[in-house]
């Protein structure tokens, strides 16, 4: 048999492989998600999340100049509110010296050159664990844009990079971008969760945060997982209201999305790989089903060939290991 073309003649060894493989990982890839609690010296495991862990201030700023030594350059702030400082409006959010303003000011103190990203939605600070205001049980869009326009200006006081609106409320980059121009942030970047959708993954995360909402879902805000099209119209709308980055959440499930966000846009596409797609990995590889390492490097890079631009993954610190190994 004579062949013209032996595609095999590029699979042959690792060296070759290396030498062709179209995507690759590197620590510039990646946001490393940090769950920040109050305390000193704590340091917890999040039980559906095996190895990941909330941290005190203290042992969080440990954590990002270890982050910095590897090459990890973006971290990305979610916060744990104490619940008696819960309420309806989620007033805890705009504390100049709340959990999330004194994070920033200190990992920015700390590590200067660490690109910080900050969570913007209600949920941590809301009696309701909604990502806006609740009202006669109804989540209320335009009064929640408000609040989180304040909350990023906050942010940015505080010296945030960039603030990560992950509300899905209608509006919010326009009012976000028009707040932050208004209060001469002008080098304050905005990552919009551009096509969140209501996923059933979420829910390690909510117990890391204790976010989950006190009553229904969050189907009325959040995509549905069905559309595809809207995906896309939801993004291309946060590009024109000023979006620097645009971010597809959650990964996995959604790497057509990914794919599609990438074509459409001219600007940074992100996409998160989620807690419950983390847990997954860990959980199989507890029971011996696949093996760690591996699936983890095919996830992550999955995604990236997918067209994701920036990853944010609980997987980071371990991508680097392994790429380093």
């Amino acid at each position: 048999m004579i062949l013209t073309r032996r595609n095999r003649i590029l699979r042959q060894s690792s060296a070759i492989r290396s030498m062709v493989a179209e995507t690759i990982l590197t620590p510039n890839d990646f946001i490393v998600p940090l769950f920040i609690v109050e305390g000193e010296g704590v340091k917890e495991e999040i039980a559906s999340m095996q190895g990941y862990f909330r941290y005190s201030l203290d042992n969080t700023i440990k954590e990002v100049k270890e982050l910095w030594t590897m090459g990890l350059k973006c971290v990305l702030l979610f916060v744990k509110c104490k619940d008696e400082l819960k309420n309806q409006y989620g007033n805890e959010a705009l504390n100049p010296n709340g959990l999330m303003q004194r994070s920033i000011k200190a990992i920015k103190d700390a590590v200067p050159e660490m690109v910080v990203m900050t969570d913007v939605a209600l949920d941590p600070f809301s009696s309701d664990g909604h990502d806006g205001v609740v009202i006669n049980g109804e989540i209320v869009n335009d009064i929640t844009v408000d609040v989180l326009a304040k909350m990023s200006v906050s942010h940015a006081e505080a010296g945030a990079d960039f603030v990560a609106p992950s509300d899905m409320m209608d509006g919010r980059i326009a009012a976000i971008r028009e707040a932050l121009e208004e209060n001469n942030f002008t080098k304050t970047g905005i990552m919009a969760y551009s096509a969140k959708y209501a996923s059933c993954f979420y829910g390690p995360f909510r117990d890391a945060l204790d976010s989950a909402p006190g009553f229904g879902d969050k189907k009325t805000y959040q995509m549905d997982y069905h559309n595809r099209t809207e995906a896309i119209k939801e993004t291309l709308m946060d590009v024109e209201e000023g979006a620097d980055i645009v971010m597809v959440k959650p990964a996995l499930s959604y790497l057509d999305i990914i794919r599609e966000v990438k074509n459409a846009v001219d600007i940074p596409v992100s996409a998160y790989n989620i807690s419950g797609e983390y847990a997954m990995i860990k959980a199989a590889a507890k029971m011996g089903w696949i093996e760690e390492d591996k699936a983890i490097l095919e996830t992550i890079t999955s995604i990236k060939r997918a067209g994701a631009d920036l990853i944010a993954t609980y997987f980071a610190k371990d991508v680097v290991r392994i790429l380093n190994h």
